[in-house]
Order: structure tokens, then C-alpha cells, then sequence
């Protein structure tokens, strides 16, 4: 599934696979007390990823950036190949069934199970045939957070001694910059001096009517309060990332609340822009409603830039103490979260300081060294029943 270009397939799940692969077989790592027993071989069909050092790369001939053809390479190519490798690992919810070594399969979320409405019908029934049936198997599955441990135990009948949660990293990209560096990167981007930033594809579970809902009411205490003329005004509301699916309602929603001057949709982001767009927001507001971890959080909170996030799903576990949690659905709770922090002083500084401590603590270092002993926890033990 590696896709390195800068399009909506190369966010995401991408980043996981991307990060992983780079971070494995890491020499800085492993040059410590951490046994080096262990060889890597990527199978991917980009041609943009360099080899790196300890990672042999394995070029598919099919171009697997169509869904169907590479599940169709996975359940048979990749099954054949399993007969010469010791451990395969799925990196996005797949692994051949047919596999003759045992596998590991990680699990992003189950969103397709919780809020299976949000999903078109092919994609969820997808999704769920070959999630279950290759987490079944697995002699191990990562989640990539306890919320999602827990959903793969409970939905997937999955046994929880197999189940291995291991939060996702975050890159020395995202950290803060200088002042003078950020405000000219808004001028060359066309952003305002001061807007409030949501940044993710835009989908039902993203929670953006609310969001829009949310911020209509703001404004309207702003123009009513008597104080209106010496408060702040409420900064624009920038609405970042690609179309995913059901995103009708949320333009509909600009245009019945009044809102089109007021919000803004650039569309996608390209990865190495992402940083400074969060680097310019006054304030980054996220309110999922389901996360399987909540990856934006974590960069805006690595950028020094305040946020906002709901206490759904994993997104606590993400956000720790360096972030306001709200309940998703409700639109006023989130209103007064950000009028709270566009107008209590030294709040905003408060939350800068305590989201870089908690972003210290997801190194792709960390998970790879984890992700590592969950393969010499499979080669060390015997095959489980079950497994290929």
C-alpha cells in the first residue's frame, strides 16, 4: 500500500507503513543491548522508496495501487512467498490467509465496524471480511492504541494475549519554528495572520458539522457580546484536507449557516507543508468522533500549536494533559472550548507547553523497538493454533 506520492494516498495508514519501514531496522537502535537477529524485507511497489540500510526491498510487478490487485497479490504472490520467510507482517488489517509462516497484522481502527453507516458498502464489507478473518489467524495483532486493542478483543473475538497495543510516532518535522519563518510561509500559502485549523480528510466521523455548528455559535457570541468592539475577533476557520466520502453535508452546512466568507477549504495538504500549516494555526481543533489514534493531534501538539480534541475513542490516550478534551457531540461545550482559548490569557501558552511534553512521548523509534519484540515473541514461541 506504500504510496509516496503527494495525493490522498500518500496520507494516512501511508505514514505508518513509511515511518515503520524506515525505523526497523534502524543501526541506532540496534546498536544497543537489543539483539540483532533479525532481517527485513519490504514488499512494495512504488519505485520512489530507496533501499535503506538493513532493508532489502522486493518490487511487485503488478501495480498494486489498485484495491483489487493487491489483495489479489497479497492471497497469492505474497502466500507463495511466505514458504521462504519466517514472519510476514500486514502493515494495514490484511495478511494472506494461505500463509505458510505465522503473521502479524496491525489494525489502524475499526471505525467500518463502529460506524458502519459512514462507510460505502463495498469498502466496509471489505474491510471487515479481511480484517477478521486475518486477525484470526494472526499469531499476534498490533493496535495502535488501547482503545483499539480493546476494540479488536471485543469485536473481533480476537484473544487478548494476542493483542499488542503499540501507539504510533511522530517525526522531528513536527516541532515549532521560528516566528518570523511561520508568518511568511502564511503569506506564500494565502492563510490570514490568525485562523483556527482542522486538519484531516474530510468524512462523516470527523465530526465537521459539528465543528462548523460549533464555531456559527461563536461568532454569534462575538457579535452580540457589548464588549465586541475591544474582544478579539474570532479568527477564520480553516478546514484542511482531502474529500473522503458523505462530505456533501458539511459544504451544505457553510452555506446554511452563512459561513462562506468565514471558512475555508484548501484541499489536500502535501506531507512536507503539514508542519507549517499547524505551525500558523492560533489553534488546532479536532473533534473526531472516532479514532483508531488520532495522528493529527499528536503532530499539531509536536508544533507547539494549542488544541482542542474530543474525549472519544483513543484520542485521551493520545492527548494526554497537552490538550482541551470535549465531548464531540456537543456543539456548545466545543464553542466555549475555543472561546476559552482565544480569550483567557496565557492559556494558549499553557497548552503550547504541555502538548510538546506529551508529543516527546512517541518516538517511531519507540515503536519500532516494540514492534520488534512482538516478532521475536512470534519466532520464539510455537505456532499458534490457527496460524498459517
Amino acid at each position: 500500500m506504500l504510496s509516496l506520492t503527494q495525493t490522498y494516498r500518500g496520507a494516512g495508514i501511508n505514514g505508518y507503513i513509511y515511518q515503520l519501514l524506515r525505523h526497523l531496522p534502524s543501526p541506532a537502535v540496534d546498536s544497543g543491548p537489543e539483539p540483532q537477529d533479525l532481517a527485513f524485507t519490504a514488499f512494495l511497489h512504488d519505485p520512489g522508496f530507496a533501499a535503506l540500510s538493513g532493508l532489502a526491498v522486493s518490487r511487485s510487478r503488478w501495480d498494486t495501487r489498485s484495491a483489487w490487485r493487491r489483495i489479489i497479490w497479497e492471497q497469492t504472490c505474497l502466500a507463495a512467498i511466505s514458504r521462504k520467510m519466517n514472519l510476514i507482517h500486514g502493515l494495514a488489517f490484511a495478511a494472506p490467509f494461505a500463509s505458510s509462516c505465522p503473521t502479524v497484522v496491525t489494525v489502524h481502527d475499526l471505525s467500518f465496524l463502529r460506524y458502519p453507516s459512514a462507510f460505502r458498502p463495498f469498502n466496509r464489507s471489505y474491510l471487515s471480511l479481511i480484517t477478521k478473518a486475518s486477525t484470526r489467524r494472526a499469531a499476534r495483532v498490533i493496535a495502535v492504541s488501547a482503545s483499539t486493542r480493546q476494540d479488536v478483543i471485543t469485536l473481533l473475538g480476537v484473544p487478548a494475549d494476542r493483542v499488542i497495543a503499540i501507539p504510533n510516532g511522530i517525526t522531528s518535522e513536527f516541532s515549532p519554528a521560528d516566528p518570523g519563518e511561520v508568518s511568511a510561509f502564511r503569506q506564500r500559502a494565502g492563510l490570514p495572520e490568525r485562523y483556527i485549523l482542522f486538519l484531516g480528510t474530510l468524512e462523516p466521523r470527523k465530526n465537521l458539522v459539528r465543528l462548523l455548528e460549533a464555531y456559527a455559535l461563536l461568532r454569534s457570541w462575538d457579535q452580540g457580546s457589548s464588549a465586541a468592539a475591544s474582544a478579539p475577533a474570532v479568527p477564520p476557520l480553516v478546514i484542511a484536507g482531502a474529500k473522503g466520502w458523505f462530505y456533501q453535508e458539511i459544504f451544505a452546512r457553510v452555506d446554511d449557516l452563512g459561513l462562506a466568507d468565514q471558512v475555508v477549504f484548501p484541499g489536500f495538504v502535501p506531507v512536507e507543508e503539514l508542519p507549517w500549516w499547524y505551525r500558523g494555526a492560533e489553534l488546532f481543533v479536532y473533534p473526531s468522533l472516532f479514532e483508531g489514534f488520532g495522528l493529527p493531534v499528536l503532530e499539531a501538539m509536536a508544533c507547539g500549536t494549542p488544541t482542542i480534541t474530543s474525549r472519544a475513542s483513543s484520542l485521551p490516550e493520545v492527548a494526554g494533559e497537552g490538550a482541551i478534551l470535549v465531548d464531540p457531540e456537543d456543539v456548545k461545550q466545543l464553542a466555549e472550548a475555543i472561546q476559552q482559548v482565544l480569550t483567557t490569557p496565557g492559556l494558549a501558552g499553557q497548552l503550547r507547553a504541555a502538548g510538546l511534553r506529551q508529543a516527546t512521548r512517541f518516538p517511531w523509534e519507540r515503536t519500532a523497538a516494540a514492534t520488534r519484540e512482538v516478532y521475536r515473541s512470534v519466532l520464539g514461541s510455537p505456532q499458534q493454533e490457527g496460524v498459517a
